[in-house]
């Protein structure tokens, strides 16, 4: 990275807890964030996310070693702690000297713990204040403070960002990364103002270059407005995605009354894939968040950085 050409570094409890120039996160988003995505991020001064929700342990060692032949810069993994075999993706991310981990949809307690003994950085995901104070108990590192206007799957409590973030900010003394809402230099300010050291951006970096999501999912993004994503699938974990017909359908079953065991039998298995990965506008889910209206091009990765951090300081500038 050229810094000389680069905006200044940005100095939060953050950046000093990762060891990064700038306090943005990439999300470890399902289907999206392999190493080539996380390495780029990285690269730029950020902190890159490999996404461990959508992989089988071998093939997240393979992408863990291709970060790490890639790049001297920090990165994370992500595991979401429901998948039947996050303890095989821990020991994995353990085994490979991962140092800076961020665990999701389960209860901080259950790896907090071992991942400290093995000298790592531990991070939760949280969506309601209750869950920060857990994730302190549990000797959490950090937390990332998640909106639901995030995409992908969201509290149940359904608070919004602005919202959250200054309550989490007076309930807990760990650093705090925004979640939920953010694509730009303007929302990386508004996190700071609320009390946050940074952000964690999942659906702007779903839409690079360097991202393994189809090419119609990223399209999908790029198209989207204010109101195209809808939060469904409440019975069984609110989920928020792009309109698609799937969207719609699972929306209007929902709204027809449809119990838990009928919409788990419309969820089916793989929608993630069949949406994120392989494109299949019809069938798969485009799990995105409210966002989406602010994405406008493809960009690599390392310039969504760069322009992140250029809005960020002409917007501090202006309220100067």
């Amino acid at each position: 990275m050229a810094t000389s050409v680069w905006p200044p570094p940005l100095q939060t409890r953050v950046t000093e807890l990762f060891g990064i120039r700038y306090p943005i996160i990439q999300a470890g988003m399902v289907w999206a964030a392999g190493s080539r995505l996380a390495v780029a991020v990285s690269e730029a001064g950020a902190l890159g996310m490999i996404g461990a929700g959508s992989m089988k342990p071998d093939l997240l060692r393979e992408q863990i070693r291709k970060a790490k032949g890639a790049t001297a810069f920090p990165f994370a993994v992500n595991i979401p702690l429901a998948r039947g075999d996050a303890g095989d993706l821990v020991r994995v991310v353990i085994e490979e000297l991962v140092r800076i981990v961020f665990t999701s949809s389960g209860h901080p307690l259950t790896f907090t713990g071992e991942l400290k003994k093995q000298g790592c950085t531990v991070v939760h995901v949280i969506a309601a204040v209750k869950h920060a104070r857990k994730a302190v108990d549990a000797g959490c590192d950090a937390v990332v403070a998640e909106g639901f206007e995030a995409g992908g799957h969201n509290g149940v409590d359904e608070i919004t960002t602005l919202a959250l973030v200054p309550q989490v900010a007076d309930a807990i003394g760990i650093p705090i990364l925004a979640a939920g809402g953010i694509a730009d230099g303007r929302g990386l300010a508004a996190a700071l103002a609320l009390g946050a050291d940074g952000v964690q951006v999942g659906t702007r970096f779903a839409a690079t270059v360097e991202s393994s999501a189809h090419e119609n999912y990223k399209q999908a993004v790029l198209r989207a407005g204010d109101g195209d994503t809808v939060l469904t699938l409440k019975k069984l974990t609110p989920v928020r995605m792009i309109r698609t017909p799937f969207a719609l359908k699972a929306l209007q079953a929902e709204r027809a009354g449809a119990t838990r065991e009928e919409l788990e039998s419309l969820l089916g298995r793989g929608r993630e894939m069949m949406g994120i990965f392989e494109g299949n506008v019809e069938e798969g889910e485009f799990e995105a968040g409210q966002s989406s209206g602010l994405v406008k091009e493809i960009l690599p990765a390392g310039e969504v950085v760069r322009k992140m951090m250029e809005q960020y300081h002409a917007v501090v500038h202006r309220l100067h």
